[in-house]
């Protein structure tokens, strides 16, 4: 067409691939996109929604999760130099959680790079390491290729792929036509007949076997189970494994690591052949050194956490169907029995603890919350947690079902990402309920994106546990024996804030009041946030915990009555008692 720019050739690429919308901050050298994207009318229309954050790092977690809950390409962008260098951190959990996202990162005017101009950076170099793909577009005959290859890269890895911009070039005439992005149908990866034989003679030469499955098992539920009951193999998962393997499961037996619960550590250190099976759990500390054997697609992988028996490089459902006629039944259960009730055991005594006596005590303890946040939210709700405590209370009581989603930082970690996540996922599926778990020091750091929910009005439901400290970070300290320090904010009544802008709020000090008020805000159409006081001392304990890190324990607490806390080193011990083990319980 007449006067057809770069910029309007690269967003009609974008409604050629499908995308709706792209999350971002308008800027000086974006403007020749951002005009582009005006001019298309809309996703309503057929062309695309321009998403108004307030900080490009939320525009990036937006779109992580965007394609997470689509499995679709989802597009950032952020003006040239500290607008497109905000996105980094959304990036790297994007790419780390395997998000297909497209950032488009517009730069200085391409005759000035290199001259230590207003605003300069290297995006070139900068995005390298959060990306598959990352390449500088510096003619008008080379961006369709570019953009073209970049969002092809990021839909193969899937991860982030980035296309960088100057705004000249933007501007320029188009040249050249457009490729065209074509899909395929997702592949599968079967392994080598050998390796799988091999896996199988470990299998049946094993006595006591144990399974610690990863986000990698998605789509290989039935296989995963038909294997467990086969050779009688209790069943644990990582946190992002969660989702997908952890309920209506009959061989169950929690998570391990930090946020870890029930009998998943007891079976995987109990057993004479561990199989890791579509995961990169990264705390080599909670894997036993038995003989182990993983399964991945991605053979980069295999080996990299623990040593090595055996390996098998393949999908996990294309694995399991081919090892499954031969293995031999196990007719000893012994094993799988004596970890399920052990399981079931910790379930009523450590994770239960506070679910169900403390309905009345104060401060409100972040487990009550949580299970009754379980018991209200919908069977097909997309949940969000901030990293850090909120995280652990969302790993042990929010329970999957086949229909829920659970989004976090968890490869990444990073704070403040459940309200942007949050953001990105109503948009993606504006029919659903989506519960943002929002600890008060995420929520705090981009708090700002309040006014993108009020904006847009998401109806998200912000369930805040409200500490006024930065708990995880707290726990760290006290297991290293250090005397907390750093970790306590000034409380803030971020009902106030919230109801400021317009949001349906409610502020929640007794626990009695936990229940009725979730329920009543969830039954709102629009932003609701629900400040929950909770305790600031009721801390995650691991499902197995050292001597070494009780001593550091204690060391912490006595530092803390040194410096004239004895009240709340009292308080802690009375918040955390019931998940305290005994010393039989200690590991080595």
């Amino acid at each position: 067409m007449a006067g057809r720019t770069v910029a309007d050739q690269l967003v009609a690429q974008l409604v050629d691939a499908g995308v709706r919308r792209i999350y971002g901050i308008v800027g000086d050298s974006l403007n020749p996109v951002v005009d582009a994207v005006r001019r298309t009318g809309g996703a309503a229309r057929g062309g695309i929604d321009w998403i108004h954050v307030r900080h490009e790092e939320a525009a990036a977690f937006a779109a992580s999760a965007d394609a997470q809950i689509t499995g679709e390409l989802a597009v950032c962008a952020g003006s040239c130099g500290p607008g497109n260098l905000h996105l980094i951190n959304g990036l790297y959990d994007a790419h780390r959680s395997g998000a297909p996202v497209l950032a488009i990162a517009s730069h200085i005017p391409s005759t000035q790079i290199g001259t230590a101009y207003f605003q300069e950076t290297h995006p070139d170099r900068l995005f390298v390491e959060c990306s598959t793909y990352t390449e500088l577009i510096s003619a008008a005959a080379q961006a369709p290729r570019v953009v073209h290859s970049a969002m092809s890269h990021a839909l193969a890895a899937p991860g982030v792929a980035v296309a960088i911009l100057p705004g000249d070039i933007a501007a320029l005439p188009a040249v050249g036509r457009a490729p065209r992005v074509v899909r395929t149908g997702a592949p599968t990866l079967v392994p080598d007949p050998a390796d799988v034989h091999a896996l199988a003679e470990a299998v049946n030469a094993a006595d006591k076997i144990a399974i610690f499955a990863g986000e990698g098992v998605r789509g290989a539920r039935e296989e995963l189970l038909a294997l467990a009951d086969t050779v009688a193999a209790p069943i644990g998962h990582s946190l992002r494994g969660k989702e997908w393997i952890q309920y209506e499961n009959p061989f169950d037996v929690g998570m391990t690591g930090l946020l870890g619960y029930g009998a998943a550590h007891d079976g995987m250190h109990g057993a004479d052949l561990l199989l890791l099976i579509g995961t990169d759990f990264p705390y080599d500390q909670f894997l036993p050194d038995v003989p182990t054997a993983q399964i991945d697609v991605d053979a980069a992988r295999l080996g990299r956490r623990t040593e090595l028996s055996l390996a098998v490089h393949g999908d996990a459902a294309a694995t399991l169907r081919a090892l499954q006629p031969l293995v031999h039944r196990k007719t000893d259960r012994g094993f799988l029995e004596h970890t399920l009730e052990r399981h079931r055991d910790l379930m009523r005594k450590v994770v239960g603890a506070y679910t169900t006596p403390v309905g009345q005590r104060k401060p409100i303890h972040p487990e009550y919350v949580a299970s009754i946040l379980d018991d209200v939210a919908a069977d097909d709700a997309v949940f969000t947690a901030d990293t850090g405590m909120c995280n652990v209370w969302s790993a042990r009581y929010l329970n999957p079902n086949g229909r829920r989603r659970f989004l976090a930082s968890a490869l990444h970690g990073s704070m403040a990402n459940a309200l942007p996540h949050a953001i990105g996922a109503q948009i993606a599926a504006p029919g659903r309920q989506v519960v943002s778990v929002s600890g008060d020091g995420g929520l705090a750091m981009l708090l700002g994106e309040l006014i993108t929910v009020a904006m847009h009005r998401l109806p998200i439901k912000i369930v805040l546990f409200d500490n006024s400290t930065l708990g995880m970070v707290k726990l760290e300290m006290l297991v290293d024996g250090l005397a907390d320090f750093g970790v306590d904010v000034p409380a803030v009544n971020y009902a106030k804030v919230a109801d400021a802008l317009g949001f349906f709020t409610r502020r929640v000090e007794d626990p009695g009041d936990v229940e009725h008020a979730l329920r009543d805000a969830f039954a709102r159409p629009g932003p609701v946030l629900i400040d929950v006081v909770t305790d600031p001392r009721a801390l995650s304990l691991p499902p197995a915990i050292t001597g070494e890190q009780v001593k550091g324990f204690a060391l912490a607490m006595s530092k803390v009555v040194m410096n004239g806390g004895v009240g709340e080193a009292v308080q802690m011990a009375k918040s955390n008692l019931r998940n305290v083990p005994r010393p039989s319980q200690f590991g080595s």
